[in-house]
This record gives structure tokens, sequence and C-alpha cells, in this order.
């Protein structure tokens, strides 16, 4: 439950640092399943590269149908010129989207919390649907850097009623990635929209062009087990990791299920299988 600071603080500075939020049992635990995971990815299918510095996707259905699926994207920094892999599968990975929480059971088990619930109630999201997970693998020495940005720039809706959700699984810190945020940035409104082009690809649409006043980024670095609670409009970002130190991370959106959720955004569903909200699926 947010106390009746921390609910001021959300709507002042964009975000809110729950510490021990998780334990460390639980951490590990989905740190294990991602290892499981890209352990039986076979990369020989399809390889999809994760960047913040492509204006648009022109051709990427790996990528563009991956809103219902388990798909794997690798670091840019993780290939050699003749296509090869500079290290290992395991090392390589930069994270593991989008919809871990449907089709996972580890991972459908822990987003689907009561503790998470009520976080999602407190911020005003009254009848919840998840919508999107990333697993964040931050590699040492060639995880890539995400550029400022807002969330409602590639997760839009109609009103804006999106709350992010990030979960440090290891110790996030500036030597090796960590967040940052401009405090109150989320007042200066939505700059641009990520969106499925009309013909093939995606596109930006801009609403404001001039720069964020970096000056004011701060660092929110993060204990094992912190969740850090992003506000939609909130910009920020993260940096590279050069350091030895790997620095996951488990994100996971929430939208309510009362908006209108734009048929042009990039993410989006088979008609089969309809975003759902905290109700554990049954299992055989």
């Amino acid at each position: 439950m947010l106390t009746a600071q921390q609910l001021p603080a959300y709507k002042r500075d964009g975000f809110l640092i729950l510490e021990n939020f998780v334990s460390r049992d639980v951490c590990d635990r989905l740190c294990g399943r991602a290892v499981e995971l890209v352990r039986d990815f076979d990369p020989s299918g399809a390889v999809s590269i994760f960047s913040t510095h492509e204006q648009t996707r022109a051709r990427d259905d790996y990528f563009l149908e991956s809103g219902d699926k388990i798909r794997f994207f690798f670091e840019e920094d993780a290939f050699n010129p003749d296509g090869t892999l500079k290290q290992s599968k395991e090392q390589s990975i930069n994270k593991i989207g989008h919809a871990l929480h449907d089709l996972d059971p580890v991972f459908d088990q822990f987003s689907r919390t009561p503790e998470i619930r009520k976080i999602v109630s407190d911020l005003g999201i009254e009848s919840p649907l998840l919508l999107q997970s990333m697993y964040i693998f931050k590699q040492p020495r060639i995880g890539g850097r995400v550029t400022c940005h807002q969330d409602a720039t590639f997760l839009y809706t109609e009103p804006l009623k999106v709350v992010g959700l990030w979960f440090a699984l290891e110790d996030s810190s500036i030597e090796n990635g960590c967040l940052w945020a401009i405090p109150g940035g989320h007042k200066l409104g939505l700059k641009s929209r990520f969106m499925r082009a009309e013909d093939v690809g995606t596109r930006f649409e801009v609403f404001d062009c001039s720069p964020w006043p970096a000056e004011k980024l701060v660092p929110l670095e993060a204990r094992k087990g912190t969740l850090i609670v992003l506000h939609p409009l909130l910009p920020h970002l993260s940096r590279e990791n050069r350091s030895a130190k790997s620095r996951h991370a488990y994100t996971l959106h929430v939208i309510d299920a009362s908006v209108k959720y734009p048929e042009e955004n990039w993410l989006q569903r088979a008609p089969e299988m309809p975003l759902r909200g905290f109700e554990l699926r049954r299992r055989s």
C-alpha cells in the first residue's frame, strides 16, 4: 500500500522508489528462469537487434509481432562484422519481450501478485490490464544505452492511464547502467508517438522537438529487490554498461480497461489472445 507521503511524491516527481519490494529469493528465481529461456532459444531462425538509435523499423516483423509472444533481442554490440557473435548467446541478449507475463508461468505468477495489484490500484488504475513485459539484461561491457524517452511514446492510451513498473533483479548503479530520470519532467507533456506506419514498418509522430533538459537528470540507483514506479510521461534513460557487472531488471506496464488503446500503437495482439488483468490463468 502506498503511503500518504508517497502518492504526492509520485505526482510531484513522476516516479517512486520502493525498496525491498521483491525478496532476494524471488529475484533469483526470475533471473534463473530468464537464463533458462535464453538457453532454450535458437537464434538461427531470426535475429533482431534492439536499438534506440533507429528512428523506424522498416521491416522487422519479428519485433512488430512480439506483442503476444516471447521473443529475444540482441545487443547492438553483440556481433562481429561478419555477423557472428562476439561472445556466448547468453552474454549477447539485450532483452526478452513482450508477453512473458502471459506466456511463461514463472513470470505470470510474479506479475500478478496482490502487492503489485494494490500498487496499481493506488495509482488510479481501476480496471487493470497487463499490457507488456520485458526482461532486460544490460549485459556486462556491451549493455547498450537507452536514450531519453517517455513510455507513453510507445504505449499510448486515450486518456493516458498507464503505469510502468521496473523491478531491479540485481543491484543497479551508475557503474552498470542504472535508470536516470528528470524529476517533474512528466509535466512537460508528450513529445512524440511511435506508431505503425500506414503502409509498412513504423514511424514517429513528433509534437515537440525541443531537447530534454539533460542537466536535470538524476540517477535512480536501486538495490536488488527495489521497485521503481514510472509515470508514462516521465523522461528517463539508461546509459551504457561498460562494467563487468550485469544489471538484470524486469518491467511490466499496466493500462486501464476503460481507456482506448489505439490501433496504430506499435504493440498489438491477435484477437485470440486479449489482454487480461491480475487473475492467474488456471493450468492443468
